[in-house]
């Protein structure tokens, strides 16, 4: 179970407190979102209670609006417990979850619905994506990790035979899954979630609230999604972190029943100048020379998850008009030289 603390919060916080949070999540793998408004009411129906703690190796935090403490406590902690259970099944970092365990052997049997529903939705991105979404970046990622590890590394990065070798094993297309196993089909592959797993975790959050007849709330995991309104009947205020300016924002926006992810080259960085970071172009072995931050709202935050990630990790990403059979509706982005991109999606 994580630690966390829950408190009832009807008051607005002030910019500062916003961007203090701002400045607590951008450590994440996904960098790049924010801070929640708790909003003012004098409707007495309106009783946020609001979580903080540690989620998926992050800042987390969970607002909700129950007249019941008791109730806002016992949610809470069905909530939690959802997140552990996930986590053993799509976290790198255990070494006892079902995908350390596929990446160790090379396959798994009678693998968790879960994640083989979640491979099946990544498959779907790397296609619309042409490849630019890809899970199985891994071996790209331990590459990078190990050179620059090493003392006296070659601030170039790590030579291109040793990439080129890594290359050989990065092909979403070749991860054969099915209900009874999963199995790669090359030696050395090896996945990871983290450009879609946050996303689909903090879908499966709010599905359970949800169920459990909760009406409005905000789930921040890293990604946001938004149960309904703000109880006061106005979206649920996010903001959207600049990757220029620490601890500015770059954008706020209202999710109503919506999901926002942001994926930024600020997020995880191998070399102390960030010229070699996490979000890697499968085709080429490097990390993406594009755009430097992608915000996209979409009606699950697995898919604005996982586009978001798609969007810097090509040089040619694939345009948002072609993605919005999967609930992709806004995107906003930010380019190496600073310009501003938006994009809406027509009615």
């Amino acid at each position: 179970m994580r630690i966390g603390k829950l408190s009832r919060d009807c008051s607005l916080p002030s910019r500062r407190r916003v961007v203090r949070l701002v400045a607590a999540t951008s450590s994440l793998g996904l960098a790049g979102a924010i801070g929640a408004f708790a909003g003012r009411s004098s409707d007495p129906e309106v009783s946020l209670h609001r979580w903080r703690g540690s989620a998926l190796r992050a800042d987390a935090s969970l607002l909700i609006n129950l007249p019941d403490a008791k109730r806002a406590e016992r949610l809470i902690a069905l909530a939690l417990a959802e997140i552990d259970r996930l986590e053993r099944i799509f976290s790198l970092h255990r070494a006892d979850s079902a995908v350390a365990r596929l990446n160790a052997d090379g396959h798994l049997l009678k693998p968790p619905r879960e994640l083989v529903a979640l491979l099946d939705r990544a498959h779907q991105w790397g296609e619309l994506s042409g490849g630019a979404f890809d899970v199985t970046v891994q071996p790209l990622w331990r590459l990078y990790n190990d050179h620059f590890s090493n003392p006296g590394a070659d601030p170039q990065g790590p030579a291109e035979m040793a990439v080129s070798a890594a290359r050989q094993r990065v092909d979403f297309r070749s991860v054969y899954v099915s209900a009874r196993r999963i199995d790669f089909a090359r030696p050395g592959m090896a996945v990871t979630l983290n450009g879609i797993a946050q996303g689909d975790i903090t879908d499966r959050v709010a599905d359970l609230l949800h169920a459990e007849g909760l009406h409005h709330a905000l789930i921040d995991l890293g990604e946001f999604r938004a149960l309904s309104t703000h109880p006061s009947g106005r979206p649920w205020k996010v903001g959207v972190k600049d990757p220029r300016i620490a601890e500015s924002l770059l954008s706020t926006v209202g999710l109503t029943d919506r999901a926002l992810a942001t994926s930024a080259t600020t997020g995880t960085r191998f070399d102390s100048e960030g010229r070699h970071h996490h979000l890697f172009d499968p085709n080429a072995g490097r990390p993406s020379r594009g755009l430097v931050s992608a915000s996209v709202i979409a009606h699950r935050a697995r898919d604005a998850d996982a586009f978001s990630t798609a969007l810097l990790a090509s040089p040619e990403p694939p345009a948002p008009e072609s993605v919005t059979h999967m609930g992709v509706e806004q995107v906003l982005t930010v380019d190496a030289e600073g310009a501003i991109s938006e994009w809406r999606a027509t009615a």
